[in-house]
């Protein structure tokens, strides 16, 4: 069973799949302004219909639309498929959801490094899970109430402190590699 902090910082990561390419530059750094001669010739074509009007966008944009068009052009066509289906899904959202995800996104950009390669991490782990699983953790977290969440990520904390303090041999067995836990997380009263 994947562990309370875990499960939120995975849910936050796959709630905001969809906004990666909305993302803004860090807080703090001023965006520069990416000259159009700098873009490859398939970026190029690829924005075409932004040519004429390049320089009259903001900086923030330019570089969202420089960072797409080349993840775009390394990606292959089932990737493309999958990005302009996560794309549709999330300009269906009402708007109010499109801004808690572009929200949610903007806090795992502000975590340091190694916590982001964490999140990571566990989405994977998250994915391999057997659907029925995936969506009962889901369940579990959204019928949560606030203070119930804060429990669960304190349990977890406190989860991952003592597996930092066991030796490496036996670091990573736990409920997510069948060996037995102490006690299973408590169930959300509804």
């Amino acid at each position: 069973m994947i562990k309370g902090y875990s499960l939120v910082l995975v849910v936050l990561l796959a709630a905001a799949a969809p906004a990666f390419a909305q993302a803004p530059p860090p807080a703090g750094q001023p965006a520069q302004s990416v000259p159009w001669s700098s873009l490859s010739a398939d970026q190029q074509k690829l924005l075409g219909k932004f040519g004429s009007s390049w320089n009259t966008l903001p900086p923030e944009r330019q570089q969202a639309l420089a960072r797409g068009s080349d993840r775009w052009l390394g990606m292959s066509s089932e990737q493309r498929g999958q990005a302009q289906q996560r794309f549709q899904r999330f300009h269906a959202l009402p708007p109010e959801q499109r801004d808690a995800l572009r929200e949610r996104w903007q806090k795992f950009q502000s975590l340091p490094p190694q916590q982001q390669s964490a999140v990571r991490q566990n989405f994977r782990k998250f994915k391999q899970l057997p659907q029925e699983q995936r969506q009962m953790l889901r369940q579990r977290w959204q019928s949560a109430s606030p203070a119930q969440r804060q429990q669960m990520i304190e349990r977890a904390r406190q989860q991952q402190q003592i597996r930092r303090m066991q030796p490496p041999a036996m670091r990573g067995q736990g409920a997510m590699h069948g060996a037995p836990h102490a006690s299973p997380p408590p169930r959300p009263r509804r």
